[in-house]
């Protein structure tokens, strides 16, 4: 815990509670391991555990307290906070957070009143005036608020975020120089807060700094690189400095994230048509004008385009439609369009295209003021940036099993008396996702292979060459040469019909053989998911009790978004093998994708706390806070 490594904390916790599970201080240490993790959820429930074994250590209330509030349940942490408060009423923080959790039930009254007392009795606790402060935003009273906010700056000028709240004041009432002035300090004292240098560039431009401007958008986006504000903000800025190209830049990754935002539509095709793109310009106007059909300022740069281009009747049909709408045009579909004014801002939803020049604010005020950039460092795992995807199927291999913290041993009699009986000449191993192997570790599989090869009778129907055919198979598979392995495992299974790993194994390399196809862009047939299927219910026939055979199963139906039986499968193999992690983890994301987030999020708990750390950044993604 003190190196702030949790994920490990929480494994010998665990050991702590298996052996003495009647103790309260593992539970309430792991529920703070979990808590720094993020995973608020499991955190509460360890809290419960622990005040169900000793009610009078305050201090756990205050934790699930911060758990219930981050879980969105405000009533259920007032309670803690009262109980803590109760016996510790000089407690500061107590009284912060529930005035806190007030605020966000939207009891102001209530609120106001515990800050009343929380001044009176820590005249020197600044974030109380700020709370203030944004309690009189939403009662629409910016004098009070303001008032509010100075006063916290007069107890801790320091604060970058009573600057940040000043500034937006300042940008409500489109005070322009001090809000620059309140973000240049914000900015000092909380340097990474992305969304301050968004609004401070938009600020700079008010006040015609636009090379300070461009400054802060380029700063944003070394912090946000997937920044949306910013980078069309840019390209905005680019356009009316003459950068074209990168301007188009700009508006290409903007159009990335959102491939039909008509704002960043029209305005790459005026930079496409500029630029003598032609061909690109009549694809983006083409793309507005399907979505606004009396678009006219449109209808006739998209003609132009086509009379430069030489397509005279494409140009002539859309200054025919032009005509027409001038002629009838009160009974458009929508106003003439006329050029809007660059001195205006308009919010990120507003797709009116008079606005198609005005830079863009978030829709709400306070959106990104706490986005920080994601630094990783060793404990808490949920920042790290991962894809949200199912963990793997188990399989056979010859490289053992590793997720990095879970000490978890995958165990099979079958692959364990093998190894004893037949000892092959690598471990067989029951290992889950595919591994990069060394040029000097992958020249030793090609040998053994050659040398199983030569091992193996040329009829292939000898009862004794099973182990052979199985080590080889093996080799390809980690070395995914899956055809080769499908086919050794087809030879098996005409040899022993009822040798239920082998049904197994090949609905694996199937899996994985089609996997591997869909990423070379082609469709694996209908007729291939029968077959797996096929295979992994032959699999569970002649071996009901082998739980990775019921996790694998499950795993392919998570993939062919067939959640509800993925599920069954999990819980069948779950119900065979308690500590299967990747089942919790995978069966988890079922019920997340089948709208169960609030199951799916303690699936999600139990995987990070049996060790499997990806766990906590997908949690981070689905948990509410």
């Amino acid at each position: 815990m003190y190196y702030q490594d949790f994920v490990l904390a929480i494994q010998y916790f665990n050991q702590a509670i298996a052996a003495k599970p009647y103790l309260y201080e593992p539970w309430y240490y792991r529920s703070i391991a979990k808590y720094y993790l993020d995973d608020f959820v499991g955190a509460e429930k360890d809290c419960s555990e622990a005040l169900a074994r000793n009610p009078f250590v305050y201090d756990i209330y205050e934790l699930r307290a911060v758990c219930r509030a981050n879980l969105k349940n405000y009533d259920g942490a007032v309670q803690d906070y009262d109980r803590n408060i109760k016996s510790n009423p000089t407690n500061k923080n107590a009284w912060f957070n529930r005035a806190i959790c007030y605020f966000q039930k939207e009891d102001y009254d209530r609120s106001l009143g515990q800050l009343d007392t929380i001044t009176s009795k820590w005249k020197d606790l600044s974030k109380a005036h700020l709370l203030r402060s944004e309690i009189f935003m939403n009662k629409k009273d910016t004098i009070k608020a303001s008032e509010s906010i100075d006063k916290a700056l007069e107890i801790d000028p320091y604060d970058g975020g009573a600057w940040t709240a000043k500034s937006l004041i300042s940008l409500m009432q489109q005070n322009w120089k001090s809000a620059d002035s309140a973000l240049g300090k914000a900015i000092h004292y909380n340097p990474l807060v992305v969304n301050n240098y968004i609004n401070r560039a938009l600020a700079r431009y008010k006040l015609k700094n636009l090379r300070g401007a461009m400054a802060d958008y380029d700063k944003a986006i070394d912090l946000d690189p997937n920044n949306f504000i910013g980078h069309y903000n840019r390209g905005l800025l680019r356009q009316e400095v003459g950068d074209d190209n990168r301007a188009i830049n700009d508006f290409d990754f903007v159009l990335n994230l959102e491939p039909n935002n008509i704002m960043a539509l029209y305005n790459r095709a005026l930079l496409r048509h500029q630029t003598g793109n032609l061909r690109g310009a009549i694809q983006d106007y083409s793309k507005v004008i399907k979505r606004f059909p009396n678009f006219w300022a449109g209808l006739q740069q998209r003609a132009d385009c086509y009379r430069r281009l030489g397509m005279t009747n494409k140009a002539e049909e859309d200054e025919f439609r032009i005509l027409k709408a001038q002629m009838d045009k009160h009974y458009g579909h929508q106003k003439r369009w006329k050029r809007g004014t660059a001195e205006a801002i308009r919010k990120k939803s507003d797709e009116d295209l008079e606005k198609y020049n005005q830079l863009v604010i978030a829709d709400d005020e306070k959106e990104g003021l706490t986005t920080e950039y994601q630094n990783e460092y060793r404990g808490k795992v949920q920042n790290r940036k991962i894809n949200v995807e199912v963990q793997p199927m188990y399989m056979l291999s010859y490289v053992p099993y590793s997720n990095g913290m879970k000490k978890y041993h995958p165990y099979d009699k079958v692959i364990d008396e093998m190894n004893t009986r037949v000892r092959p000449s690598r471990k067989i191993n029951l290992s889950c996702g595919s591994h990069k192997l060394t040029e000097a570790v992958s020249k030793s599989y090609f040998a053994s292979i050659d040398s199983l090869t030569s091992a193996i009778d040329v009829t292939k129907t000898n009862k004794q060459n099973i182990p052979i055919i199985l080590q080889r198979s093996i080799a390809y598979s980690d070395i995914q040469n899956f055809n080769d392995a499908i086919d050794d495992m087809n030879s098996i299974i005409s040899i022993d019909s009822a040798n239920a790993h082998a049904y197994w194994q090949r609905a694996v390399l199937k899996s994985m053989a089609g996997e591997f196809v869909k990423s070379q862009g082609i469709n694996s047939p209908n007729i291939q998911s029968i077959s797996i299927i096929a295979d992994f219910d032959k699999a569970i026939e002649l071996n009901a009790k082998n739980p990775y055979f019921y996790y694998d199963r499950g795993t392919f139906y998570v993939m062919s978004k067939r959640y509800n039986e993925a599920i069954a499968d999990f819980d069948k193999a779950l119900s065979i093998d308690k500590n299967l992690a990747e089942a919790y983890f995978n069966r988890g994301l079922a019920k997340v994708y089948s709208d169960n987030k609030e199951e799916g999020v303690k699936d999600l708990s139990k995987a990070g706390e049996l060790g499997l750390y990806d766990a906590y950044g997908v949690l981070k993604k689905y948990t509410v806070k």
